[in-house]
């Protein structure tokens, strides 16, 4: 998949806070996420978090 720094994810699955929608601060083979709901960050493998990926939004684009 085609990630990017500040990228925001809509996972399938929401955050125990009830948001769905994260943004990207960090990729590799661990990805570093924020909660735009609540703010709190975590860290993902990297195939974890593909899997669980709904739809990546960026900036300028409607969606991919």
């Amino acid at each position: 998949m085609d990630i990017r720094l500040s990228d925001k994810l809509q996972m399938k699955k929401s955050h125990p806070c009830g948001g769905v929608v994260f943004t990207v601060l960090r990729i590799g083979s661990d990805f570093r996420i924020r909660c735009e709901t609540c703010g709190r960050e975590i860290m993902l493998p990297r195939s974890k978090c593909e899997k669980m990926i709904k739809k990546v939004m960026r900036e300028g684009e409607d969606h991919v």
